[in-house]
């Protein structure tokens, strides 16, 4: 992913953004969406010239599930917005528009869940944590780069998990199953404790106490019986066309990790782990995919401090080279 050029306008820079985060790979989609809230949080200037395109972008959200009218109004008070003032800045609303109703039928960003996610009934920052207590008394902690979506009326109580990792403590209620949905399928549960993590091409659940249900997405209207029962330290793996069980874990070292705001990593490989990191580290965090594919990782990593985790990586791999490019850019690779 290239950031855009310090030496333009806000609003340049910003529509330079919109190119970015519309990228074809979900990775550097990712990257660029965490470098986008890192450049908005280092000026009120840049927040200020993203706020029209943030609009935009979920106007085109509410198009797309037929929600017209309503679309068509997030899109004059976004244009109005970006237009005030210079006929530059008349073009720079157009020329996004333009850009955002061709990004409306491409199927990478929907299928990224991206749109969705900036509009997220409950999101965090990257590095920013967030415990939140939901209406019927559960209590849902937000790790780093996360957003969710809430659906709680007096028949269901359901989470969608659009991006990031969940930990979730499920309060009891006979009569409202409670799901956890993504795209690749369904969670459900009454009275557990389990982690559900988002990753590129599937769904990462691991149990900490009791017992959930778990469909895959294309078996979501069998009946429930013939769902994948997941147990107290026991962990799967969802696509949309299976559920695969995956090694066993340690259960309250999974739930002291959570509260020490860390990550045990066994045996993964660096050019993984180093993307989690950048999901947690307010900037970006690039690396040499292939000088670093041939290193595995098994290590606790603080997630809260990402420089402290890239000194530790460093410390197991002494051929790492840490090189930062702006405050905000840190680039990974070897020494030569």
């Amino acid at each position: 992913m290239r950031a855009p050029s310090a030496d333009g306008s806000a609003q340049e820079q910003a529509a330079d953004w919109l190119v970015a985060l519309t990228a074809t790979d979900p990775h550097e989609r990712e990257r660029a969406r965490i470098a986008f809230e890192a450049w908005k949080a280092a000026d009120p200037r840049h927040a200020a010239a993203a706020a029209p395109m943030e609009r935009l972008l979920g106007g085109m959200q509410s198009l797309r599930h037929g929600h017209a009218a309503g679309a068509r109004a997030a899109l004059r008070a976004g244009e109005a917005a970006a237009g005030r003032g210079t006929r530059r800045r008349r073009a720079l609303a157009t020329g996004i528009m333009g850009v955002l109703l061709a990004a409306l039928v491409a199927a990478p960003l929907w299928r990224s869940e991206w749109p969705q996610s900036l509009a997220a009934d409950l999101r965090t920052a990257p590095g920013e944590w967030r415990t939140q207590r939901l209406p019927d008394g559960s209590l849902l902690t937000l790790a780093g780069g996360s957003a969710v979506d809430l659906h709680f009326d007096r028949g269901r109580r359901q989470v969608r998990l659009l991006r990031g990792d969940v930990l979730v403590d499920v309060a009891p209620d006979a009569a409202r199953p409670f799901e956890v949905r993504t795209r690749d399928g369904e969670i459900r549960a009454l009275g557990t404790r389990f982690v559900v993590r988002r990753e590129a091409e599937a769904t990462r659940l691991a149990m900490i106490e009791s017992v959930t249900a778990v469909r895959p997405g294309q078996a979501l209207a069998r009946p429930l019986e013939e769902a994948v029962r997941v147990h107290a330290g026991e962990q799967v793996r969802i696509r949309p066309d299976a559920v695969q069980r995956l090694p066993g874990i340690e259960p309250a070292a999974l739930a002291r990790a959570w509260s020490r705001r860390e990550w045990a990593v066994v045996d993964m490989p660096l050019t993984q782990v180093l993307e989690e990191l950048g999901r947690h580290r307010a900037g970006r965090l690039g690396y040499d995919a292939s000088a670093l594919a041939a290193l595995r990782v098994s290590a606790v990593l603080p997630l809260e401090d990402t420089d402290r985790a890239l000194a530790l990586l460093q410390a197991s791999f002494p051929q790492l080279k840490v090189h930062r490019v702006t405050a905000w850019w840190v680039q990974v690779g070897t020494a030569d």
